[in-house]
């Protein structure tokens, strides 16, 4: 099996089981999904990346993965306001 097509799997699966859980305990945010989306990805992505080659695919998945990083700065400073507007 290809590497791409496992990382794939990998993220499908582990955001099956994010959803399952989420539904199981009835609450289901979307702010809490992306995080663990964003987990997932950067997890596959390390996976992936080897030492000295990168694969053509791989660079595409960082760039995605650092606007991921910004959004969830944003979510972030976003809670941080809602916390001292209280």
């Amino acid at each position: 099996m290809k590497k791409r097509l496992a990382a794939l799997l990998a993220l499908t699966c582990w955001l099956f089981l994010v959803c399952i859980f989420m539904l199981l305990a009835k609450s289901f945010d979307l702010e809490i999904f992306f995080v663990l989306w964003l987990i997932g990805m950067l997890v596959i992505v390390e996976l992936l990346d080897t030492g000295s080659v990168q694969p053509a695919y791989l660079r595409p998945l960082k760039y995605l993965i650092a606007a991921g990083i910004v959004v969830f700065g944003l979510i972030v400073a976003q809670k941080i306001l809602e916390i001292l507007a209280k």
